[in-house]
């Protein structure tokens, strides 16, 4: 069953940036689109942006559209998403999750079937 895992997850100041990174063991990672979830305290998990399985499309979140970038290596099976301008509301446990079905594009939480464990962003003001 494939896995996978965050990094990349900390403190930051408001205004500055993070790479998060998202590492897979499956061996046909690269026929999945991949995306990133993030989940604040007493809130719901929210899409905050996905990639597709080659990597040359890619849609986000309304509140990180121009200030996130997800994008993907196949050879090293990892997807990353590089977060610029930082703010305080971006804090939350972020996950990244592979979509249930090949070749196949979403953003809701209900169509990816795996999920990492999740890493902590906390950005102060």
């Amino acid at each position: 069953q494939e896995q996978l895992v965050e990094s990349g997850g900390g403190l930051v100041q408001a205004g500055g940036s993070m790479r998060l990174s998202c590492s897979a063991s499956g061996r046909a990672f690269s026929t999945y689109t991949v995306g990133w979830f993030r989940q604040a305290p007493g809130k719901e998990r929210e899409f905050v942006a996905a990639v597709n399985w080659r990597g040359g499309s890619a849609n986000y979140a309304d509140s990180v559209k121009g200030r996130f970038t997800i994008s993907r290596d196949n050879a090293k099976n990892t997807v990353y998403l590089q977060m610029d301008s930082l703010k305080p509301e971006d804090t939350a446990v972020y996950y990244c999750a592979r979509h249930m079905y090949s070749y196949r594009v979403g953003d809701v939480p209900a169509d990816f079937g795996s999920w990492g464990q999740g890493t902590q962003v906390t950005v102060s003001s």
